[in-house]
This record gives structure tokens, C-alpha cells and sequence, in this order.
């Protein structure tokens, strides 16, 4: 066995069904007494309901949370937090919002406690992925990471089935990576295939039937596996490339991360072959790249960049962005495979089978 080195996630986390009723317990457990509520605007009101519990600690809600976490957001939530004298926030929803959250952390030193309602993972990470000028900037540091994570199955079951699938798919995309980063470990390489085993599992019938909570239960788990996984080892071309599509294009995250996977996986496989001898054992099929395209199609997650808004001129633009700094992938970067990668992600086409049976 080749050496390495597992620093586990400090992050104090409750899973469960009704677990939003501990959150009195958990944020004086983190010393919070007054407590900005983070959200979106477009889940403000569940996001009061459901923390109404905590009463009084709730000092103030911002409901500005958009993604990408631009800049601009940020400051205007920071005011909040230091007109009420809160130390700690509340971030409740998915990526943007807890991605407010780590924002405003980093910069106040507040405690966060995250309540995903998404399969985003951004919860268990310390890395944290900011806009300013329509550049996408991302940092990671040991003090962005959430100091705790309530995750409540029952705040899942409303999720409609294609905010569900296209959640999903962005959080296998974590532990993809996670199987061939450059700091992998075996127990890394078992939480990621254990994450996509019960997401590949479980989205299908989470889609088909958003009220079951076996599945939905299942679902969750394999997020927050997913996430552990983002949130411990470094990611390569896949998660470059859907940062700097999303930066530049403003592309939505979730949906750029299951366009993008399947492609991006195809042009690493011939430099994989362990990690492709994972996934073909985790998704059940000899053909992973493949395999998450069908999976992406099935949960009704969109396919192609042009549906998302990205003009064919970005093509261009995008593979001189994605190559611009260097940065480590299992398989040296080149411009003509790189811009075909994205290309293919451009138009909706299948992965190049070239590359994914090459493994």
C-alpha cells in the first residue's frame, strides 16, 4: 500500500429525520447567541419556519444568497452581521447559501452552522468559491470549513425532481474526482465509492417519487459522503472547468458540474485506470463515463451548455481560461482535448468513447 496521509473533517454533524428541532441544542453547543439566518430569496419563508425553534437567538435574516457567492452579496451580508452584533450564522439551503455562510465566517470569524436542503455538499468542505468582476476565485482554508451540519431528511422531500437529480449528479462529481486526486487515500477512495453507490441507487427513485423517504434518506447520506470527499482532497480538470464555466458564463453550479462530469471523466480515463476499476464496481457497469451521462438523462439533469445559456463562442474561451494556470490532472492537459471535451459538454453529445473505453 503506497504511504499517505487522512486528516479527518472537524465538522460536528446530525443526520436524521425532524433533526431541525436540535438546532437549539447544537448552536449552544457552538456558543451562539445571536445568529444571523442566511437563505436565498427564493427560500426565505421555509427557511423561517423551519428555525423557528431557535426563537430569539435569530437576530436578524438576510435572503440575498445568490450563486457564486459574488463579492458584492457578501459585503452587504457582513453589515448585517456587524449592525446586530451576531456571532454565528445559520445558513439554510444549498451551495450559495452556505457558500454566504463561509464568506461571511472567513471574514468575521462568526461559527456557521449549515442546514443543506440541497445534495450540493458544500457543507463538508473548507474551500470556498467567490465572484468579483465575473471571475470565480477559490480558496481553501481550514477555517472556512461549516463548524457544524444539521442535515434533515424532511427538508429534502419538497425538492422538486430536477433540482434533485441535477443536486445529485454535482455531488457523485465530487467523489469522482476524489477516486484519482493527487492526495487520494484508501479511506477517501471507500467513503467516495460508498457516496456514489447510494447516489447512483438512490436518485432515480428519489426522482420518480420525491416523497420517498427510504430514498431520500439514501440520497442525503451519499451527499454528505460526497462531500467529505470534496472537502478532503485536492480535485483536478473537472472541477477547474466547471469553476471557470460558471465564473465567466454565469452557468448555474449544480447544473454545470452534471453536464461537464461525464466528459471530463472520458478525457482522464486512459490516466485512471484504478479509479475507473472503482467506479465501474460503484455505478455497476463497464462504462462510467457512459454511465453518468445515462444516469444524468435519467434524473432529467440538463446535458448541454447551450441550454444553459453559453454561447458557442465561449468554447474558445473557456479551454484558454481552463489552461491558463497550472494546476495537476492525472492526464497532461492539451488544448485540443480539452477544448473537444468541451465542445462535446457544449452540444449535449455522449462522452468520447475513444477516451472511456480507453481505460
Amino acid at each position: 500500500m503506497r504511504y499517505f496521509t487522512y486528516q479527518g473533517l472537524p465538522t460536528q454533524v446530525t443526520f436524521g429525520t425532524g433533526t431541525v428541532a436540535s438546532l437549539p441544542t447544537v448552536l449552544e453547543q457552538q456558543g451562539v447567541r445571536r445568529a444571523v439566518l442566511l437563505s436565498t430569496p427564493q427560500q426565505a419563508e421555509q427557511a423561517r419556519a423551519a428555525t423557528r425553534s431557535l426563537g430569539n437567538t435569530i437576530v436578524a435574516t438576510f435572503t440575498e444568497a445568490t450563486m457564486h457567492t459574488p463579492v458584492e452579496v457578501t459585503a452587504r451580508a457582513e453589515a448585517e452581521l456587524a449592525a446586530c452584533g451576531a456571532d454565528g450564522v445559520v445558513a439554510f439551503g444549498g451551495g450559495s447559501t452556505i457558500g454566504l455562510g463561509k464568506a461571511l465566517a472567513v471574514r468575521t470569524g462568526v461559527r456557521h452552522i449549515a442546514v443543506p436542503t440541497t445534495y450540493a455538499g458544500s457543507e463538508m468542505t473548507p474551500i470556498l468559491g467567490e465572484t468579483a468582476g465575473g471571475r470565480k476565485t477559490t480558496r481553501r482554508a481550514p477555517e472556512i470549513l461549516p463548524h457544524a451540519v444539521v442535515y434533515d431528511v424532511d427538508l429534502t422531500l419538497g425538492l422538486p425532481p430536477g433540482i434533485s437529480g441535477t443536486s445529485g449528479i454535482n455531488a457523485i462529481a465530487h467523489a469522482v474526482e476524489g477516486l484519482y486526486a493527487r492526495d487520494t487515500n484508501p479511506v477517501m477512495q471507500l467513503v467516495a465509492q460508498e457516496g456514489i453507490r447510494a447516489l447512483a441507487s438512490a436518485l432515480p427513485r428519489v426522482v420518480a417519487d420525491g416523497a420517498d423517504v427510504a430514498a431520500r434518506s439514501q440520497a442525503l447520506y451519499g451527499a454528505w459522503l460526497c462531500g467529505m470527499v470534496l472537502g478532503s482532497v485536492g480535485m483536478a480538470l473537472h472541477h477547474k472547468l466547471c469553476h471557470t464555466l460558471g465564473g465567466s458564463f454565469d452557468l448555474p453550479h449544480a447544473e454545470t458540474h452534471a453536464i461537464v462530469l461525464p466528459h471530463a471523466l472520458a478525457y482522464n480515463a486512459p490516466a485512471i485506470s484504478e479509479a475507473m476499476a472503482m467506479l465501474r464496481s460503484a455505478l455497476g457497469d463497464d462504462d462510467p463515463a457512459a454511465a453518468l451521462h445515462r444516469l444524468a438523462r435519467q434524473v432529467g439533469a440538463p446535458c448541454a451548455l447551450r441550454d444553459l445559456g453559453m454561447p458557442e463562442s465561449g468554447i474558445d474561451v473557456a479551454t484558454d481560461q481552463a489552461l491558463e494556470n497550472a494546476y495537476w490532472n492525472p492526464r497532461p492537459l492539451e488544448h485540443a482535448g480539452v477544448r473537444d471535451l468541451i465542445a462535446r459538454a457544449w452540444a449535449g453529445d455522449p462522452p468520447a468513447a475513444s477516451e472511456s473505453e480507453a481505460a
